[in-house]
């Protein structure tokens, strides 16, 4: 789900189905909306017709809960749905909560999840229909997202690893210094040079290149985003001679360029176009730090006085990387043409 949006929308046309969506405020947080004629404190109106308020929460919620008929829901969401990797969450309960339904995004959404959370919070029963969790098999997409990773051909291969899945296919499952909490169903691979046989596929998750195995079935390689790099320029660096380097800082250690989660460089380079320019090519989050939250950690690291003049701190590259990835470096530090580039591994995800 996109975390710029706020989280969760709860609509209902009933007094039952408000009572429910107060007690459910009072669990989590959560925008109630309603219709005009029973709007009271705790509630938005509809401002109109139910119809148009879900079409404007369409688009601006990550997940839509509809405390009424699922019928009423399927006819108000219909025009709306367009595609599984960027509808919101939406999800059916009824007015005395005795089932929550996860109707639309079950994975990518995290409609799945929150039905089974709200359940918990309401004593409920959720309602989930996709092939894996009914199976009480893990999915490929919902591996994906769990690690915020990169796939190529994103539908057809989960469609195809949730198949064979589904299907009781063997499915191996290499996980590259990474930490997945869900594996059922998947078959543990820990070795690339002794890979079992019989497997239907085999998912390789690593921000690796150049990983040297021979596999005699469907291969899909899951390159998790858990690469921090941070920035130091000289003012006015072009944004190709910025990319240039950090391609060759990344082939160094043989990282995928897919891997990159954020960039991040000091206050000062706010408005650094080949920063900013960087961030958009790459379509990573440019995380600012502060001379005070830099100067913390600067002493771990060589000092340049020529910078320390310049910007007010000594270093901006290392101690960058070091906060994002909470102290866990990768490799040195490129110094060349006035940039400086750290990479780091963020152990931001399970």
């Amino acid at each position: 789900m996109n975390s710029e949006k706020p989280k969760l929308a709860v609509l209902t046309i009933t007094l039952g189905g408000k009572t429910q969506a107060m007690r459910l405020s009072q669990l989590l947080p959560c925008d109630c909306f309603t219709s005009d004629k029973l709007v009271s404190t705790g509630f938005t109106g509809f401002n109109g017709s139910m119809a148009d308020c879900v079409h404007r929460l369409f688009t601006t919620y990550q997940a839509l809960l509809f405390i009424c008929a699922t019928g009423i829901t399927v006819r108000m969401i219909a025009p709306l749905v367009t595609d599984k990797l960027a509808d919101p969450a939406v999800l059916v309960m009824d007015e005395h909560a005795t089932h929550v339904i996860s109707l639309l995004s079950g994975h990518v959404g995290g409609a799945n999840q929150l039905a089974v959370k709200l359940a918990k919070l309401l004593g409920a029963t959720p309602v989930i229909t996709t092939a894996t969790d009914v199976n009480q098999l893990a999915s490929l997409d919902t591996l994906i997202q769990s690690i915020g990773a990169d796939v190529s051909l994103y539908r057809q291969q989960v469609k195809d690893i949730n198949q064979l899945l589904v299907s009781g296919q063997a499915v191996g499952l290499y996980l590259d210094g990474v930490e997945v909490e869900d594996t059922r169903g998947f078959t543990p691979v820990t070795d690339l040079q002794l890979i079992p046989e019989g497997l239907a596929a085999l998912v390789v998750v690593s921000n690796h290149t150049g990983l040297s195995f021979v596999a005699n079935c469907l291969v899909v390689k899951v390159i998790p985003k858990n690469i921090v790099v941070g920035i130091g320029c000289r003012r006015g660096t072009d944004v190709a001679l910025i990319y240039q380097h950090l391609c060759q800082h990344l082939a160094k250690y043989q990282i995928d360029l897919r891997a990159i989660k954020q960039i991040g460089s000091v206050i000062i380079k706010q408005d650094e176009v080949g920063l900013i320019a960087l961030a958009e090519q790459l379509a990573v989050p440019f995380q600012i730090f502060s001379i005070e939250a830099l100067q913390a950690h600067e002493h771990l690291f060589p000092i340049s006085e020529f910078v320390r003049r310049t910007i007010g701190i000594g270093s901006v590259s290392q101690p960058c990387a070091w906060i994002m990835s909470n102290g866990n470096l990768l490799g040195e530090t490129l110094k060349q043409d006035g940039i400086t580039i750290t990479l780091g591994v963020s152990k931001c995800y399970i």
